[in-house]
């Protein structure tokens, strides 16, 4: 990584992918509530193939935690990620599973998988209609067939709500992250782009002896019944979809055991089964 006195690199319009362990230390997190999460609904759902331990690939794995976790659990796993910053992080700090660079619109595998994971909304940074069906269709011709999808997002339907608006879009959120000796702030707004159907995010980031660097960054605004539409066209079919609990809501999954279908909280998580209808890459 660098040294504080060269300063964060600066490669992309995100900071924090560019620089794996400052978005580590800005999200400190094991891996083990996704991981557990996604265990939980391969069981219930049942993507058990008939043959142990089950394939899965983790699409948007970021720094591997979550990756390295479902290994742990037993699972064969194969990450990917758009981020070549990413995927070398994960590689060192993670060197017993398989992470490689990979666009969710171009993804292939060797052979069918049993499950595939798609979380933190990692689909969201696919901005039109037509990327997110690329990538569907791509999950599914990832999948044997009666293979499952976990897709874990932020929800359009939340900013539908007052709370939504409120939480989201009213004032400024301040950061401050030491790391390396350094003491960096991240100032972040959100704003709506209606046409584009955008959630746009300007976020500023300030450090001692460094220029500020302001990054865009957007989220795709996806609603419930658009994201079944999009799945069944792409080859899935929608066997839960629910706001709450899940591995970033309060209480956090499992909560209470019951999942919610209300969809007015700003996660929205869905299980969905490849169909005979998708076809193969």
């Amino acid at each position: 990584m660098t040294r504080p006195t060269e300063g964060p690199v600066l490669a992309t319009e995100n900071l924090l992918t560019d620089n794996p362990a400052l978005y580590e230390r800005t999200f400190p997190d094991s891996g083990d509530r996704n991981a557990r999460f996604v265990h939980d609904l391969v069981a219930e759902f049942g993507a058990t193939p008939g043959h142990s331990p089950v394939r899965l690939l983790d699409v948007g794995s970021g720094t591997g935690r979550d990756a390295a976790r479902l290994a742990e659990l037993g699972y064969i796993v194969t990450a990917v990620d758009i981020s070549p910053r990413m995927v070398a992080y994960a590689r060192t700090k993670y060197p017993g599973i398989t992470v490689e660079v990979g666009d969710a619109r171009l993804l292939t595998v060797p052979e069918p998988m049993d499950v595939v994971t798609c979380l933190g909304s990692t689909l969201l940074h696919l901005h039109s209609s037509a990327d997110v069906v690329a990538a569907l269709t791509r999950f599914a011709g990832c999948l044997r067939t009666g293979g499952l999808l976990v897709l874990e997002m932020r929800s359009g339907a939340f900013l539908l709500s007052d709370r939504g608006r409120r939480e989201l879009l009213d004032g400024v959120a301040v950061r401050d992250i030491e790391w390396e000796g350094v003491s960096y702030t991240s100032r972040t707004a959100l704003s709506v782009d209606l046409p584009a159907q955008l959630l746009r995010r300007r976020r500023e980031w300030t450090w001692a002896g460094g220029e500020p660097v302001v990054q865009h960054t957007a989220w795709r605004l996806l609603f419930p019944e658009e994201l079944r539409y999009l799945l069944s066209i792409s080859g899935f079919d929608v066997l839960a979809m629910f706001d709450e609990p899940g591995p970033l809501t309060e209480p956090a999954w499992p909560g209470d055991g019951t999942r919610t279908g209300a969809l007015t909280g700003d996660r929205l998580h869905v299980v969905a089964r490849r169909t005979d209808r998708a076809g193969t890459l």
